[in-house]
């Protein structure tokens, strides 16, 4: 077995199921967020901040608490070379604000490592492994994948892509955009348009730009309420 299959079944095994597998819920989520070292403390702040404040925002509640069912399940992911993927926040089920804000402070509190390279590859594999191992039962079945850079490490993304999309799910992306080449080297297409050819996928799916980690906060949540709702 491959050393990045080796981490993510590690990493998947490390935390139990904490709900029945017929709980049924609208939207399975997957937060899978870029963790490379081309995000430095400051940025990688902003980015948890931005996930924290944008999963315990009220209108996202609403949006979570709108759907037929009243709640989703939702799992967060940080990735970076092909070599790393973690679960840093297993399935949880987020029916009230309450639920939001639990898990608002559970991911302020956990740890953060920054690591080489890029693999959207490698983030979309252990991201759908995620999925499979959900405690409860979605509707919908959605990646959410955000980082600032192209794929760099491992295989190319979009065969994954695309046989994620052949089982049902659908990926969608928040490319952040900044002013700093990828490694010292000018990327071949402007990322938005990358994730558009070779990341996103599905019926109905969408990418939303952060023109930078500033900004990142206020795309989450205009992202968040729209793959949500």
């Amino acid at each position: 077995m491959r050393r990045r299959s080796l981490l993510a079944a590690a990493g998947l095994a490390a935390f139990p199921a904490i709900a029945r597998a017929e709980e049924p819920v609208d939207t399975l989520l997957v937060l899978a967020v870029d963790v490379s070292r081309s995000v430095d403390e400051d940025e990688a702040r902003l980015q948890r901040l931005g996930y924290q404040q944008g999963i315990t925002d009220p209108k996202v509640v609403e949006a979570m608490l709108g759907g037929v069912l009243g709640c989703i399940g939702l799992a967060y992911v940080e990735w970076a070379g092909s070599e790393f993927q973690r679960l840093v926040l297993p399935w949880r089920r987020i029916a009230s604000q309450r639920d939001a804000l639990a898990w608002g402070e559970a991911l302020a509190e956990a740890p953060r490592h920054s690591l080489s390279w890029t693999s959207i590859s490698g983030a979309l594999e252990f991201s759908g492994q995620v999925l499979e191992t959900a405690p409860f039962e979605g509707t919908r079945r959605v990646i959410d994948v955000s980082g600032d850079g192209v794929n760099n490490s491992g295989p190319p993304p979009e065969p994954v892509r695309d046989r994620l999309v052949g089982q049902g799910v659908v990926i969608n992306g928040l490319p952040i955009v900044n002013d700093r080449p990828t490694y010292g080297r000018t990327p071949s297409m402007p990322l938005d348009q990358y994730y558009r050819e070779s990341v996103i996928g599905g019926e109905g799916s969408f990418l939303i730009v952060a023109e930078d980690f500033q900004s990142f906060g206020v795309a989450v949540r205009r992202k968040l309420i729209r793959e949500i709702a």
